[in-house]
């Protein structure tokens, strides 16, 4: 379960722009054409859905406790792909408040449509549907038009008290978008000195500073003429490779909470002092903890009593209120009703590890997205988890629990928070440490199929699948979530058939190892699974495991190659051969070794009379250059085809 409660910070596009060349534009009628389409440069326009005219973000540092942030955007639109950024939403809460929203709509040739009015613009909540307490709220804006091209235009302020986050500037945040000119300045006082990091920017793209009258230190960044890109296959998303800007203070305050932002150390700390003296239990809860582990004295198993304990006796409840974003509520309250979101329930299991003579820490993380930038320290996590070193033990180890969970494995993480860093929040400060890494000997799915074919093609399947670790992730959270009816339904939507029945599907789970294993019990009946063609017979032994090969390439290749985990594969079918039939043909068997893994398969006819086909794919690494791309599109290749190899069956005289 997720717990996006530490990154409080307005929702997307809420840069901003200031000054006097930056005030919100006043449409008259009669006025200039303002941004006509046949401005756009040929090259921006380009692959693009819709072209970004014009970008001005501005963020206002006032003090270390107030930020004003502007933004001026407009946006010709080309298509229906490119309408939503014809919509806005201004997001805001207890610690931001919205100065003014306004919009403008223009046609192909620059002539004003229509005037946002304050009518037009909705007020919605933001609620995530588990939270039972959340003030963000939104200011929403419509302006689509029923015929293209058009070209929209918003501005907005936000006034925050909550300057733990600062912008972060992406002109170019998704696929298939160009921009014209865009820019981003920040002005803060000398004595509040930016932090920042670029990241991708055009050559000879670089900051510039000046000094401002008041005491003001100005930096600016611009990009202009940037033409549209695509995600790549296998690549990194758009916003991993495109322009950006991250900055942060170094000083904060949120909520009269003052801290200092210069080192992992100091935000660590921040975190700690903001919730020390939150872990006091009742001390009825105390003894019964101690009740529990009594007489174990194996460290690891009084932790996993605790955590299996915490499990059975909360539940996760996301609370999202001004400065609860960060500071926890009191153990105590967990204690009495049960449940608390993720900074709660961790800072409650962690006391009853306390309760229970083991020390642990809470541990911050980004959950469910891209590692955090350990370069750039600053607020970059949305979840908390729990960390416990082992003290006893002869090898240094460590167990890492996710407290949000009813149903997690026992010390696992998933692809949800593992293979990536945290902090760890210690009373000396933050420390970065990794949480535990899933190579491919973790992450296995191991498939056993016997197929019974009869003499018109038909056929029925069943399937024993066994995946441990990440491989198991999604189908552990729909066996947890779903009823039999609706597990069938969407296990229905992945397989890789034409033309299939599920006749059974069942789960179980072993959760006792390092990571848990999910087996997977498949019924299928396949009509017309072997295609039968006067006495011959044509069949796939490969029945689920089909990888398909690239698209062909168009030009030279961008970004890097991204695998999303290490995995091993290994598949066994044996083929049932229908009576009055035997193999006429084989694929010969094929074996690949590569920088970007190994692949064999062969089909095997065995002495009675049925057909074994074996299959092994492993994947030890994720990442690597673009240049080899040509090489793995020859890998993949290879390998599809090889998959889709085929059985020929030929019917006897006798």
């Amino acid at each position: 379960m997720s717990c996006f409660l530490l990154s409080r910070k307005p929702g997307h596009r809420l840069g901003v722009f200031l000054g006097a060349s930056l005030m919100a534009s006043t449409v008259l009628a009669g006025s200039p054409p303002k941004y006509p389409v046949a401005d756009i440069p040929a090259a921006l326009r380009e692959n693009a859905h819709a072209v970004v005219r014009l970008s001005e973000e501005t963020l206002l540092v006032k003090s270390a406790g107030r930020t004003i942030g502007t933004e001026h955007r407009a946006v010709t639109v080309f298509d229906e792909a490119g309408s939503r950024f014809a919509t806005e939403v201004v997001y805001y809460d207890q610690l931001n408040t919205v100065g003014f929203f306004r919009g403008f709509v223009y046609d192909a040739d620059g002539r004003l449509l229509r005037t946002l009015k304050a009518s037009d613009i909705k007020d919605i909540s933001l609620s995530d549907g588990f939270s039972l307490a959340n003030d963000g709220r939104g200011r929403t804006a419509d302006l689509r038009q029923p015929q293209y091209p058009y070209t929209v235009e918003f501005e907005h302020e936000i006034n925050s008290t909550n300057t733990l986050f600062y912008s972060t500037w992406r002109p170019q945040p998704t696929e298939q978008v160009a921009v014209e000119q865009a820019v981003f300045r920040v002005l803060t006082p000398t004595e509040l000195p930016l932090r920042y990091l670029e990241r991708d920017l055009p050559t000879g793209t670089a900051v510039a500073r000046s000094t401002q009258a008041g005491g003001l230190q100005a930096y600016e960044w611009r990009v202009q003429n940037l033409p549209a890109v695509e995600d790549e296959p296998d690549g990194p998303p758009v916003s991993e490779t495109t322009p950006v800007v991250f900055t942060a203070p170094s000083q904060f305050e949120v909520q009269g909470h003052l801290g200092t932002l210069t080192s992992w150390q100091t935000l660590g700390l921040w975190n700690y002092q903001l919730n020390t003296g939150r872990d006091e239990l009742p001390a009825a809860l105390q003894a019964k903890i101690a009740t529990l582990v009594q007489g174990e004295t194996d460290e690891r198993a009084r932790i996993k009593k605790v955590y299996e304990w915490l499990q059975g006796n909360t539940r996760y409840v996301s609370v999202q209120l001004g400065i609860g974003g960060w500071q926890t509520f009191p153990a105590s309250s967990v204690a009495a009703n049960g449940y608390g979101d993720c900074k709660a329930l961790t800072n409650y299991c962690q006391a009853l590890l306390k309760a229970a003579g083991v020390t642990a820490y809470c541990a911050l993380v980004r959950a469910d997205e891209e590692d955090i930038r350990t370069e750039f320290p600053s607020q970059q996590f949305n979840h908390v988890v729990l960390c416990v070193p082992l003290q006893k033990t002869a090898k240094r180890d460590t167990v890492w629990l996710e407290c949000t969970s009813q149903t997690n494995a026992f010390g696992y993480m998933s692809s949800f928070t593992g293979n990536r860093h945290a902090l760890l929040v210690t009373p000396q400060g933050g420390k970065l440490v990794r949480t535990p890494r899933y190579g491919a000997s973790d992450n296995r799915r191991e498939r056993l199929a016997d197929v019974y074919v009869d003499e018109k093609g038909s056929a029925t399947a069943t399937i024993r699948t066994r995946r441990t670790g990440l491989e198991q992730d999604n189908y552990a959270a729909l066996a947890n979530a779903l009823n039999g009816v609706d597990q069938k339904k969407v296990l229905a939507e992945h397989l890789p058939l034409a033309n299939f029945t599920i006749s059974k599907l069942t789960y179980a789970a072993d959760k006792r190892g390092y990571v848990p294993t999910l087996t997977e019990t498949l019924g299928l009946a396949l009509p017309n699974w072997a295609n039968v063609s006067g006495k011959r017979a044509f069949l796939t032994p490969n029945l689920l495991s089909r990888w398909n090969a690239l698209p062909p390439s168009v030009g030279e290749r961008r970004t890097a190659i991204w695998l999303e985990n290490p995995f091993s594969y290994a598949d066994t079918v044996r083929i049932h051969v229908p009576a009055g039939f035997k193999p006429e043909s084989l694929p010969a068997p094929v074996q690949l070794s590569t920088a970007f893994g190994t692949y064999s398969s062969q089909v095997q006819a065995l002495p009675d009379g049925t057909l074994l086909y074996v299959r092994r794919l492993l994947v030890p690494r994720t990442r690597f250059a673009r240049s080899e791309y040509p090489a793995y599109q020859d890998f993949r290749r290879r390998i599809s085809t090889a998959d889709k190899a085929q059985v020929v069956l030929v019917k006897t005289d006798a």
